[in-house]
């Protein structure tokens, strides 16, 4: 995978608590051995700053040139190895999809899968979510923001790094199109519980199930899911329309 442009800042900035761990070290032989220059065109190489994962404040998401039309725009936040971005790109054509993930295998797992079904409707940027929706995205430019389980941060010292919180709610709202939708799920039940009280305090989001939604059927069961269905937690989907 070519590395995209960075620019570092100076030594002794402080960096901030982010939502995510990097363990993803180095693209598995399989994985490497699959990619081609082909698969560039997929991926989304923005300016950096001072991490791999960090955007630059002055760059944007300009569709045209990332996808190269004017179309819906659908955010994944956290899409793994693509199972959820995949099958919705692949049954909404005429919708462009961003698939945002800092594992490097994940990502490039999903620009190989894409490129293989013709996917021209989706694209994988391997980026922080709270830059993104911080500085990224313009106002009102995204129909639809999904972030599918993610990392619980289980332990209660580690509950800082979770990224649903009051901030990226915020930040969800502003880029949202007015009727945008912001679509959440967890299997961890107090994580689930934070997500439902962080969006009831956001008075721009309304709940038409005023609690937990029934199971978005577009959401496909992954593996990771039926992991945590083993071990005895319960799946919680909540479902939020900008006004």
């Amino acid at each position: 995978m070519t590395p995209p442009d960075s620019r570092r800042l100076p030594h002794g900035i402080r960096r901030e608590v982010v939502s995510f761990a990097r363990r993803d070290g180095r693209v598995r032989p399989h994985i490497a051995k699959a990619w081609g220059a082909e698969h560039e065109d997929w991926m989304v190489h923005p300016v950096r700053c001072d991490r791999d994962a960090s955007l630059d404040p002055a760059w944007k998401v300009d569709q045209q040139e990332i996808f190269g039309r004017r179309a819906p725009l659908v955010v994944e936040i956290g899409s793994g190895t693509g199972d959820a971005v995949l099958a919705a790109a692949q049954a909404h054509p005429d919708i462009d999809h961003l698939a945002v993930e800092v594992y490097r295998p994940g990502a490039a797992t999903t620009v190989i899968r894409a490129h293989r079904g013709g996917l021209t409707n989706l694209r994988v940027l391997p980026a922080d979510a709270a830059e993104l929706l911080r500085t990224a995205l313009a106002d009102g430019q995204v129909q639809e923001v999904r972030i599918f389980f993610p990392d619980p941060w289980p332990k209660a010292r580690h509950h800082k790094r979770r990224l649903v919180n009051d901030d990226t709610i915020t930040q969800v709202v502003r880029v949202l199109a007015p009727g945008g939708i912001l679509r959440l799920a967890t299997d961890w039940a107090d994580y689930a519980d934070q997500m439902l009280t962080v969006t009831e305090s956001c008075a721009q989001l309304t709940n038409p199930y005023g609690g937990f939604a029934p199971r978005w059927e577009g959401r496909p069961q992954t593996k990771f899911e039926r992991k945590g269905l083993a071990a005895g937690r319960t799946s919680f989907d909540l479902e939020l329309r900008r006004l």
